[in-house]
């Protein structure tokens, strides 16, 4: 055991160490599973100047650990060491999905979606993967969308030489005419990066969610990116709309609501990605 893990150990849990294993921790991060006498515990780290990654994680595992019916793991530390930050939660342990496995889920998720507040938004910024993510709140969702999701995420594929100005134009004229294309909703709580990597059967056979961007925003885009990669099963959608029915014309407003994620993913993973948001623009302009 390195000196670093030695250190967190001995600064945030009493119990006799059983062992510790490295464990994946992500894209960017390095991480371990701490087992004592008592539990068993996940820690990832970073370089110190990446704190404030790991402080925006943490608000949004204690508001989703406040407010949403969908469990997450508890946070037990976040703080620095010499030249590492890190996050020290509670670990989940992997278990078997019970048969209603996606009618709860489904259902627990559409329950958090109607925990909403007066403006969309969240009152610190976070990240959305690597990425940092504003979300300054505003009134309106397509104020929102336009200025604190896709604007800041077009400049950065501007200045990284991957996009053009025609699809720039384009992007122009969706965002002036969203209120024609998406209809209204209050803003509802999101984990804000809800994919199949990012949830997991615990040891209750129930859903864990974690690495979150959270943030109060539209409810369909939050639909919308858990079927960009798939993984989540239709009975998870048919359950979710039963306790909480989405407007008609759901499916034709995805790709729309896609463009976010598909634009971070220009921006982090290259220019692969791209052929997705021409479609949609395509198609819509």
């Amino acid at each position: 055991m390195n000196d670093f893990l030695e250190q967190v150990i001995q600064k945030h849990l009493l119990s006799e160490i059983i062992s510790t294993s490295h464990v994946s921790g992500g894209c960017i991060n390095s991480a371990v599973k701490i087992s004592t006498k008592e539990s068993s515990y996940f820690l990832k780290w970073n370089k110190a100047e990446l704190k404030q990654m790991f402080q925006a994680e943490t608000e949004g595992l204690k508001i989703l650990n406040n407010l949403s019916p969908v469990f997450s793991p508890q946070v037990i530390a976040q703080d620095q060491l010499g030249s590492k930050s890190y996050l020290l939660t509670e670990w989940i342990e992997k278990g078997r999905q019970t048969p209603d496995f996606w009618r709860v889920f489904g259902t627990n998720l559409a329950k958090q979606h109607k925990i909403t507040s007066s403006r969309f938004g969240l009152d610190h910024d976070n990240y959305i993967g690597s990425l940092p993510q504003s979300n300054k709140t505003h009134n309106s969702w397509y104020d929102f969308f336009a200025v604190e999701r896709i604007n800041p995420q077009l400049k950065l594929a501007s200045h990284k030489g991957l996009i053009s100005n025609p699809i720039r134009n384009q992007f122009e004229i969706l965002l002036g005419k969203l209120d024609q294309l998406i209809p209204e909703e209050p803003p509802a709580l999101l984990h804000g990066d809800l994919w199949s990597g990012n949830f997991m059967i615990n040891s209750s056979g129930e859903a864990a969610i974690f690495d979150p961007a959270v943030h109060y925003g539209h409810r369909e885009t939050e639909l919308a990116f858990t079927q960009l990669f798939g993984g989540f099963d239709q009975e998870f959608y048919h359950f979710y709309e039963k306790e909480y029915p989405l407007e008609p014309g759901f499916d034709q407003r995805v790709d729309i609501h896609n463009l976010y994620p598909l634009l971070v993913h220009v921006n982090l993973f290259g220019s692969s990605y791209l052929s997705g948001v021409i479609q949609t623009l395509n198609r819509f302009v």
